[in-house]
Order: structure tokens, then C-alpha cells, then sequence
């Protein structure tokens, strides 16, 4: 359970703040202490992780303390919140957002070697200009926080977008992200409440007003993969009578089921967006903390292909049924990219019979 606004924005984010003063301040010496550390260990488990986990973790706080300095002020310029959801202070908080992952990224190039590949049609003419100009809704696997940061990241940074997220409502819990993410048009989702109506609804209205630049993004599988969700989400398409759908969702050791009801509500209320899918393979397994660690890849290419379905070839008019049959087809070919673009150190998926 979340606390309470209040207590997010008066304890939690300055606590944030002082942490990160007091990691700044011991930044030097545990600098060292990991540089020891990592001339000790072993070659195959060392290669500095400790001294790279220090690095990033020094990037995390400075730009997580500069925006929350910088939300503050906007705050306050704003009359005390009175004109934060004007055009103006939208745009500039969406330009905090993108220099927080701006930093985030480029201290993940440094410290870990990260680079970003990022397969898509090339466009020409019309359809170059249809893509600058007509809104997005992009349906995309989910793998984690970094995979989602990357993702937004690239709307951002690469392709001007506006990012609308429906995200985990506790997510919340970090300061930076609180805080933006309440402060522009996103969908928050409770876990034990992800199949509510209400939630469908809210997408729906995030969707009818997206403008020529908006992206939508959503997660239809609803959470990160493990051998147990996996499974019950088979079991729940089984229990729904759907043994058609359980055995394709069978057939996809990479993904979970997707859960249509978000996605196709956005796709229904905005007739003139565009259909992204994403697929990304490389930062499956990097949950937590303690998975950057000891999982995250060093000097590895995070590899992601995004296929476009132009807003006319997107089957609005068909029936549910047919919807719901060309989502699991395309869920069903992201999966195949996955399978084949998984890094050769990353395991495929064994699910427990």
C-alpha cells in the first residue's frame, strides 16, 4: 500500500534528496573500496561491477535530485501548483522528464558500456510526414524498468514524442517519478485491481484526447515475466473457456498473455492513432538493485524492433473476437523476434511443467 501523497512529497522525496548528498559526499572512498573490490574478484564475476554499480548509482542521484529541485521550482513559479496543468508547464515538465533520462542513459553508456539498437521500417514522403504529424499508441512487452525507461526514453529523446504512460501505481514511490507522473496526463494501475473497469476507462479518456505528437504507451501483458505467471495467465484464458487462446499463449515461453482490455479501449477511442508494437530483448532480468549488480550487461547491445500498423490498417470495425485474434498474432510474432534476438549470455525462458 502506498503512503499517502503528503507523506511522498514531504518525507520521501527529501529523503531522497539527503541520501543522494550524503552518496555524493562518500563518492570518492567507496569509489575505492569498489575499485579494490573489483581488482580482488575473480575475472569471470568481477569486470569492476562494483565500481560500475557506484558510478551509475552517483548518475541515479544527481539527476534524480536535480529534477526534484527543478519540479519544486516549477512548483512554485507555477503559483503554488495553480498553473501546472497549462500547456507551458506541461511542455516544461516533459522537458525534465526527458534530461532525467537523458542523464540516466547517458551515465548507463559510461558506466556499463549500454547501447541501444533500434530496428524499424524507414520511411519516406508521406508516411514520413504521417509519422511526425498523426499519434501513436504503442503496445509494447514488458521486461522491467529499464526496458520501460528505454522505451520512453526514445519517444522523448529520439523521436519528440509525448509519452503517456499507464504504468504500476507503485512506481510512484520514486520521488522523481511521483511527481511527474501525477503531474501529466498517465494511467496509474493497482496490481490487484489491473482488471478493473474502471482502469479501461481511464485509458479510454487518456486516449480521445491524444494530440498529433501524444504516444500512448501500454503493457498488455501487465507485468514482468516468471515461470508462475506465465503459467497462471494460462491457466486464467483456460478457466475463461479459452483453450484456444491458452494453448497460443502456450506456445510463447517469452511473454505472457496479453490482456487485451487497455490496449484495444485506446485503439477504439483515438480512430486516427497509429499502432506501435515493440519488441526488445537484452534487460529482461533487471527487476531491482541487486539485479544491476549482478546481471546487468556490460558492453552488451540492447536490441528492440518496433513495427508500425498505419491507423487504416488497424481493425477498428472488426469485431472483438477478430481484435482480440490479430493482438494475440502479433503477440505471437513479437515473441518469435525475442526468441531469435536474445543475447547468447541471456537463457531462454524454462517454465516449470
Amino acid at each position: 500500500m502506498l503512503p499517502p501523497t503528503l507523506i511522498r512529497r514531504l518525507v520521501l522525496a527529501p529523503v531522497v534528496v539527503v541520501i543522494a548528498l550524503g552518496f555524493i559526499a562518500l563518492s570518492p572512498f567507496l569509489a575505492v573500496l569498489a575499485l579494490v573490490s573489483g581488482l580482488l574478484a575473480r575475472p569471470k564475476t568481477g569486470r569492476m561491477r562494483s565500481l560500475r554499480l557506484v558510478g551509475f548509482v552517483l548518475t541515479w542521484f544527481v539527476a534524480e535530485s536535480l529534477a526534484l529541485v527543478t519540479l519544486a521550482g516549477l512548483w512554485v513559479i507555477s503559483g503554488f501548483g495553480g498553473r501546472l496543468r497549462t500547456e507551458p508547464y506541461q511542455s516544461r515538465h516533459y522537458a525534465v522528464m526527458r534530461r532525467l533520462l537523458d542523464r540516466l542513459y547517458e551515465g548507463a553508456e559510461k558506466t556499463y558500456g549500454l547501447r541501444v539498437e533500434v530496428d524499424e521500417p524507414d520511411l519516406t514522403g508521406d508516411e514520413l510526414i504521417a509519422r511526425l504529424t498523426r499519434p501513436v499508441i504503442v503496445l509494447s512487452r514488458h521486461a522491467g524498468p529499464g526496458d520501460s525507461l528505454l522505451l520512453v526514453h526514445q519517444l522523448l529523446s529520439v523521436y519528440g514524442r509525448r509519452p503517456r504512460v499507464v504504468m504500476k501505481a507503485t512506481l510512484q514511490l520514486d520521488p522523481s517519478v511521483d511527481i511527474i507522473g501525477n503531474r501529466l496526463p498517465n494511467v496509474w494501475v493497482k496490481s490487484r485491481q489491473a482488471g478493473e473497469h474502471i482502469f479501461t476507462e481511464q485509458i479510454a479518456r487518456l486516449a480521445r484526447t491524444l494530440e498529433p505528437l501524444s504516444a500512448l504507451v501500454i503493457f498488455p501483458e501487465g507485468g514482468n515475466w516468471t515461470p508462475g505467471r506465465w503459467r497462471r495467465g494460462i491457466k486464467r484464458l483456460e478457466g475463461l473457456d479459452r483453450k484456444d487462446l491458452a494453448k497460443r499463449a502456450a506456445h510463447m515461453p517469452n511473454l505472457l498473455p496479453p490482456r487485451p482490455g487497455g490496449a484495444l479501449a485506446a485503439i477504439e477511442a483515438c480512430p486516427e492513432a497509429d499502432v506501435i508494437f515493440v519488441a526488445h530483448a537484452g534487460l529482461d532480468n533487471i527487476v531491482s538493485l541487486g539485479d544491476i549488480w549482478a546481471r546487468f550487461p556490460i558492453d552488451q547491445v540492447i536490441r528492440a524492433r518496433w513495427w508500425r500498423v498505419t491507423h487504416d490498417q488497424v481493425p477498428r470495425t472488426a469485431s472483438h473476437e477478430e481484435q482480440l485474434q490479430w493482438l494475440y498474432a502479433w503477440w505471437e510474432r513479437i515473441d518469435g523476434w525475442i526468441s531469435e534476438n536474445r543475447p547468447a549470455d541471456s537463457p531462454a525462458p524454462a517454465p516449470a511443467e
